[in-house]
C-alpha cells in the first residue's frame, strides 16, 4: 500500500526553493568578504574588482555603484580571491592579498615563496578568473563637430580594447574621421592598431605590433607597418607609466595618386610613452615613435599621439585627443604633415 502523507506535512518543493535561496543568499555574502581599511580608518567590506592606474574598484552589496579608492589611501587589505599582480620592479605573480595585524602599509603575497612588500608597491590588480570576458577592458567614443560658416560636418570615433594574461597583453585599436564641408570634397583619416607585448623580468618586454593609416591628407590610400622590438617600463608606479622602446619596422605604402609609386622600405624605431593618472578624474596619456628609414637615405617619420580624458559616472567618459603625423619625404603633392583634434564621449567596459 501507499503511504498518503499528511496535509499537515509542508510541501517538499517550496522547502528546497526556501533552502536553494538561503544557500545562494549565504554563498553571495561570503564571496564579497575581502576587506579594504583607509588610513582615515574607514573600512570597506565587499569584492576586489580591479586596481589599475592607482585607483582601486571594490562593489559591495550596499551600494548599486562600484566604489573607486585611491590605492595610496589604502593601510590594509584582506582578500581570499587569487589575482594577476603586478609590482613597481615589473615582477607579475599570482597570489592572495592580506596585511598581517599590526603590520599596516604592508602586505603578504606569496608566489613561489611568501614575501612582505610595501602596498604602494603594487601597481595592477586583476582577480584571476576563469570567464573569458573578465580580463577584458573595451572603450568606445564618438564625436560630432559643426562649424556654420563653412556648413563643415566633422564625424569622429574611437575605441580600445585590451586582453591582459598572466606574462602577455594584448592590445587592438580603431580610430576614424570624416569631414564634409561646402565645395570641398570629403576628406578622411583612418587608422587602426593590434599587438601584442610579452612580459620579462624588472619591466622589460618584447612587443610585436601591426599599425595601419589611410589618409587623404597625405594621399595615403593604406600604410601598413608591421615592427618588433624590445621595451623596458623605466617608471611603474601607481601615480605613472613611462617607459620607451626599440626595434626594426617593416613599411608599405599604397597612395591614392595613381602617378605615385608604391613605396617599401625597412626602418628602424624608437618609441616613448608616458601615463599619468593621479589627476583624480583626469589622466593624461601620450607618445611619440620616431622612425628613421634605414632604405630610403634622409627620410624618416614622426607619429605622436596625446589624449586627455575625464572620468564621469556609471564608466561614461569625456576625452580630448591628438594624433599627429610628419614624414620628411612625401610623394609629390602631399602635405609632408598632418594632424587631427578630437573631441568625444564615450562608455568603457571592464
Amino acid at each position: 500500500m501507499r503511504k498518503k502523507f499528511s496535509n499537515n506535512i509542508l510541501p517538499i518543493k517550496p522547502i528546497l526553493f526556501f533552502l536553494i535561496f538561503i544557500g545562494a543568499g549565504n554563498l553571495f555574502t561570503w564571496s564579497q568578504n575581502d576587506s579594504i581599511v583607509l588610513k582615515n580608518k574607514d573600512k570597506i567590506v565587499g569584492e576586489i574588482k580591479s586596481l589599475d592606474k592607482g585607483v582601486l574598484t571594490v562593489k559591495t552589496d550596499y551600494s548599486d555603484s562600484d566604489f573607486k579608492i585611491t590605492w595610496l589611501e589604502v593601510i590594509s587589505v584582506r582578500s581570499e580571491q587569487t589575482y594577476l599582480l603586478t609590482l613597481s620592479d615589473g615582477s607579475r605573480i599570482n597570489s592572495t592579498l592580506y596585511t598581517k595585524p599590526g603590520d599596516t602599509t604592508k602586505v603578504t603575497l606569496k608566489d613561489e615563496f611568501e614575501f612582505t612588500t610595501d602596498i604602494k608597491n603594487i601597481v595592477y590588480i586583476k582577480p584571476v578568473k576563469n570567464d573569458f570576458l573578465s580580463r577584458f577592458v573595451a572603450s568606445i567614443s564618438l564625436g560630432y563637430n559643426l562649424t556654420k560658416s563653412n556648413n563643415l560636418h566633422q564625424f569622429s570615433v574611437s575605441s580600445n580594447l585590451s586582453y591582459t594574461a598572466y606574462k602577455w597583453l594584448f592590445t587592438a585599436g580603431f580610430n576614424s574621421v570624416r569631414s564634409n564641408q561646402d565645395d570641398v570634397e570629403e576628406t578622411q583619416r583612418t587608422d587602426a592598431n593590434i599587438g601584442i607585448k610579452y612580459f620579462m623580468k624588472n619591466d622589460w618586454f618584447y612587443s610585436t605590433s601591426a599599425d595601419f593609416l589611410s589618409n587623404d591628407e597625405q594621399k595615403l590610400e593604406l600604410r601598413s607597418t608591421i615592427k618588433g622590438g624590445l621595451g623596458k617600463y623605466f617608471t611603474h608606479t601607481n601615480r605613472l607609466y613611462f617607459g620607451g622602446g626599440f626595434g626594426l619596422a617593416f613599411n608599405n605604402e599604397k597612395y591614392t595618386d595613381e602617378s605615385s609609386t608604391n613605396r617599401n622600405s625597412l626602418e628602424a624605431y624608437g618609441t616613448l610613452m608616458l601615463n599619468i593618472f593621479d589627476l583624480n578624474d583626469l589622466s593624461l596619456s601620450t607618445d611619440a615613435t620616431l622612425y628613421p628609414s634605414l632604405t630610403e637615405g634622409g627620410r624618416y617619420r614622426l607619429d605622436y599621439n596625446l589624449n586627455f580624458k575625464y572620468d564621469l559616472p556609471l564608466d561614461f567618459f569625456l576625452k580630448l585627443g591628438l594624433s599627429y603625423n610628419y614624414d620628411s619625404k612625401p610623394v609629390e603633392g602631399a602635405s609632408s604633415s598632418d594632424y587631427v583634434f578630437q573631441s568625444s564621449f564615450g562608455w568603457e567596459f571592464n
